[in-house]
């Protein structure tokens, strides 16, 4: 699932950020929540998808 995919590497890529942003670094904790944002929209999408399988007939 193309969205899925889109997830985890949306994940990944904040990885380095949300380290600098434990260490106290503004910048970077401001791209941790803009990402955030984005991954909860990707996040609805796959939930969507899901839906979407599990209602068609089998």
């Amino acid at each position: 699932m193309q969205e899925y995919d889109e997830l985890k590497r949306l994940v990944e890529s904040i990885a380095e950020d949300v380290a600098k942003a434990e260490g106290g670094n503004k910048a970077a904790g401001t791209r941790v929540r803009k990402a955030m944002q984005d991954i909860k929209n990707v996040a609805q999408e796959v939930r969507k998808k899901i839906l979407e399988v599990r209602s068609e007939p089998a």
